[in-house]
């Protein structure tokens, strides 16, 4: 017994330590497997993912469609072609984004904008066809941006019975009857006081001036803003807002786009310590168009928000102000650049002062009724100024035009600067030439080769304010001063209307 205790006592001995090898090699094969299988699983995910990338991005770029889609491009996902969208265009030509593709694709092409599929029309029966048939089968649209900077209730979103309250509330102001009565005497008065101010300085940026001018007029007339009674800078705000208003929306600091935001949190603070101030007073008399609308705010059931009083009023007086400005800033280098034009208007305009009992006074509604090339002088300024670079609707349903499908909840931009810049339909389009509107009936709403004022149902309320501003501001310049460049005037389009350098002139009197 005890030599076999002993023979197992060795083996025990000399078997034991061989057991950890036999564990190592065991563990060491097991983990290999896992490893092995871990590799395979990340692989397998990894090329999944992959896989998922590259079949989300075919389908970005190849959207599902009921029929046949317009031709183009969706760009890189998330981002589509907004960059080329927003790429400055230092010319009043058409802007490189619309024109290359319209050259390669056609009058209609798809396209992604701030991440929204777009459909892009520099098609006059294309356009036309969208604004005949607003509220049936398109509706007002803008990109999420664009409402983030106006305000999600603003009049541009909102459609149906309380568009056209709202429409029929700011004609009170703009409409022809208060433009007879208060406001033509009103632009004129201005006009005459800013063009005599700028006489008495070595040199005014016009640009800033005209949006001063304007802004003050237009800002008293909706809110009763005087500036030299307001500890806050309503314009300054205004200014900010402006500089990123159509800029690539990237909302941080140091951004255009974020000065844009900010700008509009300042002027909405301004105009709901207004607000609250006159709902508090009861008693406060109608002197200004917030007043009539804070007495829309007291009905008993009021039509209005509070939120959609304070976005129209922020909308207007942007809207009042600065797209005038810019078309007769842009107005006043056509005519420097065009003496035969300025030469054209003195004859006129000085016929109008000649049969005057008084050659001081102010214009009258038969005198502004009167301007005939003027009038055409203004056609020519909108035509090329091109202001608003397009114009978004959205289709409610599938909609079969032209061969192609515009699927439902798609934007549709119509590009008003593709039409009034086509050689097909003006002659040499981007020669400044009043006289090929000689002839013509006056336009009083948007038609398929001039949209300018925009079309349809939203054919702009301030159309007729803003002849009457040029007309006034043209008739006062023409007939009692005389003006030189001294610096600027460059432009760029990004791709709404700049002076990036500004636009420096001497103004001084005629005599």
């Amino acid at each position: 017994m005890q030599p076999y205790l002993e023979l197992a006592s060795l083996r025990v001995t000399t078997t034991i330590p061989l057991s950890p090898r036999i564990y190592s090699a065991n563990f060491l094969a097991t983990s290999s497997a896992m490893a092995a299988m871990a590799y395979i699983a990340l692989s397998a995910a990894a090329l999944a993912i992959v896989l998922s990338i590259l079949h989300w991005a075919y389908r970005w770029s190849h959207p599902k469609s009921s029929g046949t889609l317009p031709p183009g491009s969706m760009g890189i996902p998330l981002i589509g072609e907004t960059l080329q969208f927003f790429a400055p265009n230092p010319t009043c030509g058409l802007s490189p984004f619309v024109r290359e593709r319209v050259k390669r694709y056609g009058s209609m092409f798809k396209t992604s904008i701030v991440g929204r599929p777009v459909v892009v029309s520099a098609d006059p029966e294309v356009n036309h066809y969208v604004f005949q048939n607003e509220g049936k089968l398109f509706e007002s649209w803008y990109p999420d941006t664009f409402t983030e900077i106006f305000g999600r209730d603003n009049v541009g979103s909102l459609h149906g019975f309380i568009y056209k309250y709202l429409k029929t509330l700011v004609l009170r102001l703009y409409g022809q009857e208060n433009l007879k009565a208060v406001l033509l005497a009103e632009t004129d008065a201005a006009c005459r006081g800013s063009l005599a101010s700028w006489a008495k300085q070595p040199s005014v940026d016009i640009k800033h001036g005209l949006s001063t001018m304007i802004f003050d007029l237009t800002a008293k007339k909706l809110i009763g803003y005087e500036p030299s009674k307001s500890s806050e800078s309503l314009m300054e705000n205004f200014t900010a807002f402006i500089r990123g208003l159509i800029s690539f929306p990237l909302n941080i600091p140091g951004t255009a786009y974020h000065e844009c935001m900010e700008g509009r949190k300042k002027a909405m603070k301004v105009l709901r310590g207004m607000m609250k101030e006159r709902m508090a007073d009861p008693e406060r008399k109608c002197e200004d168009f917030f007043d009539h609308v804070i007495q829309e705010l007291r009905r008993e059931k009021p039509l209005l928000t509070e939120t959609i009083a304070l976005d129209l009023m922020f909308v207007l007086l942007f809207a009042s102000f600065e797209t005038t400005a810019l078309a007769l800033t842009l107005g006043v280098k056509l005519l420097t650049e065009n003496p035969k034009v300025v030469d054209a208007l003195t004859e006129e305009h000085e016929a109008i002062v000649r049969n005057r009992e008084d050659p001081d006074a102010a214009v009258t509604w038969a005198e502004y009724k009167s301007m005939t090339f003027t009038s055409q002088v203004i056609m020519e300024i909108v035509r090329l100024a091109n202001i608003v670079p397009g114009i978004f609707r959205r289709a409610l349903e599938d909609i079969e035009i032209k061969g192609y499908t515009i699927p439902a909840g798609w934007g549709i931009m119509v590009c008003p600067p593709a039409v009034h810049l086509n050689p097909d339909i003006y002659e040499d389009p981007l020669a400044f030439n009043p006289w090929r509107w000689q002839g013509k009936p006056e336009i009083t709403g948007g038609t398929k080769h001039f949209m300018a004022f925009g079309g349809g149902l939203r054919f702009c309320v301030g159309t007729d304010l803003t002849k009457v501003l040029m007309a006034t501001f043209i008739h006062n310049l023409v007939t009692k001063y005389r003006w030189r460049t001294v610096k600027g005037g460059n432009i760029v389009r990004t791709p709404g209307l700049g002076f990036p350098d500004g636009f420096d002139i001497h103004v001084f009197p005629k005599n």
